[in-house]
C-alpha cells in the first residue's frame, strides 16, 4: 500500500506546471486540465487500473493519466514536489506530508477504503505474540504506514519502538528478506503478504483489522488544483464510483485487471478481498461527517497526529483546516 516518512517539501514551479496537471488536456472530447492520478501496490488502489482499461475517465469528460509507482514513498514526494497532480495515500502519510514546516497544502476529496486485515506484522516460526518480538529484528519501510502499525501493536503489548531492531527496506525487498529468513519479522501490505507468508511457519501476529479506522486511503490533491478546478477534481470522483459499480457487474474481467497490474494471480488477489473495504458512497458522507470515534477521518486525523508526534514521525501536529473536502462525493446521487 503506500506508507511515508517526513519529506523535504517543495512548492509547485511554473517550470512543472504541465506535471502540476495545470496544461489544458488535448485529448478530444474532454475539457479542462489534464490530471496525473498516481497510485501504488494496494488492492484498494488497483480499482484505477480498470477505470482506465475500460475508457471510464474518458467516459466522464477528464483526461487522467495514470502514474504507477513501485516504491509508494515515491508517489508521495511527487505529490508534495508537484510532480503529480493527484496521489492515492494514506491519511498518516498524508499527516506526515502536510506537517513540515513549508510543505504542501494537500486536499482529500475520496475514501478509498479502510484496511481491515492487508497489513500485517508477520513472524518466523517461535514467535508467538508481539511481546515475544522484543530484541528481534523487524524488516520494515521505516516511517511508512506498516512502522505506524507495528508501533500501535507494540504499544498495545507495552513496548516501545526501541525495543526492536528496525530494518530499514521498501516493503518489497523488506518481504523478501524476510522470506529468505535474513530478519525474524516483517511490516508489509498485500500484495507483498504473499510473498512474506510463503517463508514456512511464517504468521501473522497483527493486523490492521485489531486497529479499526487506523488506516484510511484515500486520493488526494493538490489545495490549490482543487480550488481552481472543481469540475475537474468532480470528474474524477465520479468515476471513482463508476468504476466500483464497474467492477461489480463485471468482477471476473475486472478481477484479471487488478490481478495483472498486482503481479499475482486472480486466486491471491480475491483473499485480499476481506482485508480491504472499499468504501461506497455512504461509507464516504460518514466518514467525511464530523465525529467522535475512529470512524471519523477528523477525529482519527487528531489520533494519529498526536501518536506521529509522540512516536517522533513528524515534527508537529498539522493543521487540519481545508484538509477534507466531502463537497465532491456530497454532490453525487
Amino acid at each position: 500500500m503506500r506508507k511515508a516518512i517526513a519529506l523535504g517539501m517543495a512548492l509547485c514551479l511554473l517550470t512543472v506546471a504541465a506535471a502540476c496537471g495545470t496544461k489544458e488536456s488535448p485529448t478530444p472530447g474532454v475539457s479542462g486540465p489534464k490530471v496525473t492520478l498516481a497510485f501504488s501496490a494496494w488492492p484498494g488502489w488497483f480499482p484505477w487500473e480498470v477505470a482506465e482499461k475500460k475508457g471510464l475517465f474518458a467516459a466522464n469528460g477528464v483526461d487522467v493519466e495514470l502514474k504507477y509507482f513501485d516504491n509508494y514513498l515515491d508517489s508521495l514526494t511527487a505529490l508534495s514536489t508537484g510532480n503529480v497532480t493527484a496521489n492515492s495515500q494514506t491519511l498518516n502519510d498524508t499527516l506526515i506530508s502536510i506537517s513540515a514546516p513549508g510543505a504542501s497544502k494537500q486536499t482529500i476529496v475520496l475514501v478509498n477504503d479502510n484496511s481491515t486485515g492487508n497489513d500485517q506484522i508477520i513472524a518466523r516460526s517461535g514467535i508467538t505474540s508481539i511481546a515475544d518480538l522484543k530484541g528481534k529484528t523487524i524488516a520494515v519501510e521505516q516511517g511508512t504506514v506498516d512502522h505506524f502499525l507495528l508501533l500501535l501493536a507494540l504499544q498495545k503489548a507495552g513496548l516501545k519502538g526501541e525495543d526492536v531492531t528496525i530494518k530499514a527496506l521498501p516493503t518489497a525487498d523488506a518481504a523478501a528478506a524476510f522470506k529468505a529468513e535474513q530478519v525474524d519479522a516483517v511490516g508489509a501490505f498485500a500484495p507483498f503478504t504473499t510473498t512474506a507468508l510463503e517463508r514456512p511457519g511464517s504468521t501473522a501476529l497483527a493486523t490492521s483489522k485489531d486497529f479499526p479506522g487506523a488506516i484510511p486511503d484515500h486520493l488526494v490533491f493538490q489545495a490549490s488544483f482543487v480550488s481552481e478546478h472543481p469540475d475537474t477534481v468532480q470528474a474524477v470522483v465520479k468515476t471513482w464510483f463508476d468504476t466500483l459499480a464497474w467492477i461489480a457487474a463485471n468482477k471476473d474481467e475486472a478481477l484479471a485487471i487488478m490481478a495483472e497490474k498486482a503481479g499475482v494471480s486472480v486466486e491471491d488477489y480475491k483473499s485480499y478481498d476481506l482485508g480491504t473495504t472499499i468504501f461506497n458512497r455512504d461509507q464516504n458522507l460518514a466518514a467525511f461527517s464530523p465525529g467522535s470515534s475512529a470512524a471519523n477521518l477528523d477525529y482519527q486525523a487528531k489520533q494519529i497526529s498526536q501518536f506521529l508526534v509522540s512516536t517522533g514521525l513528524a515534527p508537529e501536529s498539522p493543521a487540519l483546516d481545508g484538509l477534507f473536502e466531502p463537497k465532491f462525493v456530497q454532490a453525487l446521487s
